[in-house]
């Protein structure tokens, strides 16, 4: 069975070497895993996490980066508050991390800057702020800064992002949508995204914005992807190993359409209910897993 979350942290060397990106990288694809190298987790988090050290979620989060030795690096671009990194800062530094570094990449010149991307590439966590991840696409995308990151992710950093955050470190990001559980064509609007991962497609803040209905949306764009709806206060820790291990107070909705059999999308007109078959959905919570490789879900109780 798939190692899980806790028997990895318990196992694993924390930290990671510094890396400096190559200029001859490509833009948009994400890193390719060396075989010596094993990808570091992605943990989209749903919005309004507990930001206290009491919080399972930032406290597994610092423990798989390093614990007391991690170089936490935050990236509050998707915020319009100035105070987002500080809250954010403030926290890990509660959960007794040491070297915290706020980096601003508030526009695409400061994603070239040198100074910046070495901050990156020495990091053994990255995180995203909330806000719009509109702004993060539109400032990060195909620069230094997201080579950068990949590269990382790539070779074992750990990259956590929430709200905003988390719709933008995928390959496909749900850029706008109108809530409801009904998919309808036009419900969602989809951007290029961080590209860590293009096995899903997170949608946050889930079950409290009602989001089914453009996940199923965006879904039907793109059967290839598993949809992962993220509730508030809750993760997604994604390993290497492409087993998706939940943490936090509430529920990941999965949504899988690799059985899909029919679709109306194409024949549907803008703002019309589209039709989906064959289409499985599955509620994890807390301790549940989920093989985005098999397509199967996993019980708490059935951890080996």
């Amino acid at each position: 069975m798939a190692q899980s979350l806790l028997d990895y942290v318990a196992s694993s060397h924390h930290g990671c070497a510094p890396f400096s990106c190559s200029g001859d990288q490509p833009e948009v694809c994400p890193a390719n895993i060396t075989e010596a190298a094993q990808r570091g987790w992605i943990i989209p988090i749903g919005g309004g996490e507990k930001k206290v050290s009491s919080s399972t979620i930032l406290s597994q989060f610092v423990e798989l980066s390093g614990g007391s030795d991690a170089r936490m690096a935050i990236i509050p671009t998707a915020s319009q508050s100035d105070r987002a990194g500080e809250r954010t800062r403030a926290v890990f530094a509660e959960l007794g991390v040491n070297d915290i570094k706020i980096v601003d990449l508030g526009s695409r010149s400061d994603c070239e800057d040198p100074a910046r991307i070495s901050q990156l590439d020495d990091a053994t966590g990255i995180f995203f702020t909330g806000g719009d991840q509109l702004r993060l696409s539109t400032t990060i995308g195909g620069t230094s800064a997201a080579r950068s990151i990949r590269s990382g992710n790539a070779r074992g950093v750990h990259v956590a992002g929430t709200s905003a955050g988390a719709a933008f470190i995928c390959e496909h990001m749900i850029a706008r949508g109108r809530s409801g559980p009904t998919p309808k064509r036009g419900m969602a609007s989809l951007s290029p995204g961080l590209g860590l991962t293009n096995q899903v497609i997170i949608d946050q803040h889930f079950r409290e914005r009602d989001r089914l209905g453009r996940l199923l949306t965006a879904l039907a764009y793109n059967p290839f992807a598993t949809g992962i709806g993220v509730d508030e206060d809750t993760a997604a820790f994604i390993g290497p190993d492409e087993v998706v291990e939940v943490y936090g107070s509430g529920g990941l909705t999965i949504v899988d359409p690799s059985n899909l059999s029919f679709s109306s999308m194409a024949d549907a007109q803008s703002g019309k209910p589209v039709s989906l078959f064959g289409v499985r959905l599955h509620i994890l919570l807390a301790g549940d897993r989920y093989d985005l490789n098999s397509h199967t879900a996993i019980p708490k109780s059935n951890r080996a």
